[in-house]
């Protein structure tokens, strides 16, 4: 069974149907997944590859998670900044790493164009930072991972009151620990295990493990200081 297929969309800027490549659930199963949740895939297709879709005709670019329609404004300030310069390219069939890069920051700019929500942003520049990870681009990553931790700060700034956001308080504690920033990463951990509001097991869970793997990785470094030392 081929592992890609196609569905149609119509484009919310130009009103455009066109065929998008998906990726069929069966071959989504990640073989390995890292601490803030970013699948690798064994089989040869990566499903993070496909997550945007690209209008060939005026090139709007949006997840399933972006916006549902455009009003007048949004519709010209995206053609005023990013639609005037598209040059046509189709990103369907099977796509490289290049191609999804091209399309995740095409998304990421309209999605700044048209003022689509600040989660929509962090998780654009997440993918992003995680597309750099696959290819071992470590300086690139932790640009990107930078950006979306302030992105994230910001959703939990604005959103933090309304919903049960323990997931989005460990990805900010995780993200902080993957940049350096360990107090701060303690600091957002120590605050999911301590709130009894928070009923979420598993990110209580996994904030437990992230605060003792910083623990265990402080502890080596002072071992090996003090090894340094006395030699």
């Amino acid at each position: 069974m081929d592992p890609l297929y196609e569905s149609k969309i119509e484009c919310i800027c130009c009103e455009t149907i066109y065929p998008t490549t998906r990726v069929r659930p069966s071959f989504k199963r990640a073989s390995t997944v890292d601490s803030d949740f970013c699948g690798h895939y064994s089989n040869g297709i990566n499903p993070d590859f496909y997550v945007v879709r690209v209008c060939p005709s005026c090139g709007f670019a949006t997840t399933e998670n972006g916006l549902e329609r455009l009003n007048d404004k949004q519709r010209q300030s995206y053609f005023e900044r990013i639609g005037v310069n598209w040059k046509g390219q189709d990103f369907g069939g099977p796509r490289t790493a290049k191609q999804a890069m091209a399309t995740y920051k095409l998304a990421l700019l309209t999605a700044q164009a048209t003022g689509a929500s600040e989660r929509v942003i962090a998780g654009l520049l997440h993918h992003i930072a995680w597309l750099y990870r696959y290819e071992d681009n470590v300086a690139e990553e932790q640009r990107f991972l930078k950006y979306a931790l302030d992105a994230y700060i910001r959703v939990f700034e604005t959103e933090g009151g309304s919903l049960n956001n323990a997931k989005l308080m460990f990805l900010i504690g995780e993200l902080h620990r993957r940049i350096g920033e360990n107090n701060d990463a303690v600091k957002w951990f120590s605050r999911v295990v301590n709130d009894k509001r928070i009923m979420d097991a598993a990110m209580i869970r996994a904030c437990r493990e992230q605060w003792q793997l910083i623990r265990e990785e402080a502890e080596e470094k002072r071992r090996e200081h003090s090894a340094t030392e006395a030699s």
